[in-house]
């Protein structure tokens, strides 16, 4: 699939990967809706999530971690990160606060080469003190703000598979929306070549 990507000049030089997380639906009634209907101080329990990692330049999804919500996101940003490094040579990894650990930097940068991250410190792990993580200090140090305003591809990239193939599941069960939801992002990539080609 890569190959017919750069083929079709989806896949830049240097690609700039974004990485972030969605909750699709459950059934096809809006979020809003769902919460007037449930009450007051109703909480869901658990909802479908997946991460993924979205190439900035033409939303093609490159890794895909499925997972049930609520969750912590940073322990899916390696997986995801290590599928997507195996399909692309990225440049530069881009992912909110949510995803800020030493681990997560030097994974990019030391493992799978990618050459620059930006990935904002969480006041949470870091509060006014510097941090002591070399990746993390230089984090606080210079923070690319330029390449990090292009994490917006990944909630565009979002946007586009649930315009194109809804946003919510048809699954009921946790490992059959799991399952659903890796075929979508497979579809959704097909889809791209196709209007490539």
């Amino acid at each position: 699939m890569v190959r017919h990507a750069r083929k079709r000049g989806l896949i830049d030089r240097a690609p700039v990967a974004a990485v972030d997380a969605t909750g699709p639906e459950t059934r096809h009634v809006s979020a809003h809706f769902g919460m007037r209907r449930a009450g007051p101080g109703h909480r869901q329990r658990a909802w479908p999530k997946l991460t993924a990692v979205v190439h900035a330049h033409s939303h093609l999804i490159l890794g895909a971690v499925p997972g049930v919500g609520p969750s912590q996101d940073s322990p899916d940003f390696a997986p995801a990160m290590r599928q997507a490094a195996g399909l692309v040579a990225i440049d530069t990894a881009l992912a909110d606060a949510a995803y800020d650990a030493e681990h997560n930097h030097r994974l990019c940068r030391e493992d799978l080469g990618v050459r620059h991250t930006a990935i904002p410190l969480n006041p949470r792990n870091a509060g006014r003190r510097w941090p002591k993580a070399p990746c993390r200090r230089a984090m606080r140090r210079r923070f690319p703000r330029a390449l990090y305003h292009q994490r917006w591809h990944a909630e565009s990239g979002f946007s586009q598979h649930k315009r194109r193939l809804g946003s919510a599941l048809t699954a009921r069960r946790d490992a059959a929306q799991q399952r659903e939801l890796v075929l979508r992002v497979v579809t959704h990539s097909l889809m791209l070549l196709a209007d490539a080609a």
